[in-house]
């Protein structure tokens, strides 16, 4: 994967992560690249053998768990829905009975796309004023809250020098009057979030961070291919290995509060993506002056 010989040699020190909606997509290909890194990886989701849940996208915990421990991590799927709080708690709870304690925790569970998902698509269409409410829950109490709550119950089990990473996504740090109103003002919230809880966490020595994919080849982008460009495309594992590097570096607390970009810690860290390339940051995108 070409990594630092500084960062490679911190891999090889196993740790433990709990990475949250990772039956598919980004999370997946998260928990996959951690378990790479050596990581045992603890992978929550709603989604089970039976994939009752979003069975058009695919993926389980079980699933991502063996594909975890054939990277070369060990994989534990753990069955979560992370709108549950006594579920929560108990993640938790088995993790610090059976592992002592976290190094890092990924805050990826996302409910913001149930519609797409459920082939609800005309919900997430027209003026804010004419979708349903439920678009607006579905980004906070699957998305914001679960991040929060997560983070919260994480806290008492994440030993010094942990890092806790929320992915989010560019709307959070650049206005476009065009975004939808409900994904733009979780993303900001998730920010938000990121950034006072690095600074009341830096006490405990945790580093907190947001970290922005560009466009991720995940199942449903992917199911929708002929929409996209993908030519500066993303691998789901693209992510994970720059959760690696961070969690991998001994100065990684220099970032926490802040939003990073993939692509441009891959140029910082010198990894790559699963096919050699090096997707560049599509933060000009989102950057440029609103006309």
């Amino acid at each position: 994967m070409s990594y630092p010989s500084a960062i490679l040699t911190a891999m090889t020190e196993q740790r433990v992560a709990v990475v949250t909606g990772a039956s598919r997509g980004v999370g997946k290909g998260i928990a996959v690249a951690l378990g790479a890194a050596g990581h045992v990886v603890y992978v929550t989701g709603r989604s089970t053998g039976d994939r009752v849940t979003f069975p058009t996208v695919g993926g389980t915990v079980e699933e991502t768990a063996r594909a975890v421990t054939t990277a070369g991590g060990t994989g534990v799927a753990v069955v979560c829905d992370h709108t549950d709080d006594e579920q929560t708690a108990a993640l938790f709870a088995r993790v610090r009975a059976e592992q002592g304690g976290l190094d890092l925790l990924v805050n990826n569970v996302w409910g913001g796309y149930a519609a797409y998902h459920e082939d609800r698509h005309e919900e997430m269409q027209g003026p804010f004023w004419e979708q349903p409410l439920r678009v607006w829950d579905d980004m906070f109490t699957s998305g914001v809250r679960a991040h929060y709550a997560a983070t919260v119950l994480a806290v008492p089990v994440l030993r010094p020098g942990a890092l806790v990473v929320t992915v989010s996504f560019f709307p959070g740090s650049y206005l476009n009057g065009d975004d939808q109103v409900a994904y733009s003002v979780a993303k900001a919230a998730d920010d938000r979030m990121v950034a006072v809880t690095a600074a009341q966490l830096a006490a405990r020595e945790v580093t907190a961070v947001a970290l922005y994919p560009g466009l991720v080849r995940t199942e449903s982008v992917l199911r929708a291919a002929e929409f996209f460009d993908l030519s500066n495309s993303e691998s789901p594992e693209f992510a994970g290995r720059a959760v690696a590097a961070l969690a991998a570096d001994p100065d990684a607390r220099r970032h926490t509060g802040r939003c990073l970009v993939a692509a441009e810690l891959a140029e910082e860290y010198g990894f790559t993506d699963v096919d050699g390339s090096r997707p560049s940051s599509i933060r000009p995108h989102f950057a440029k002056p609103v006309p």
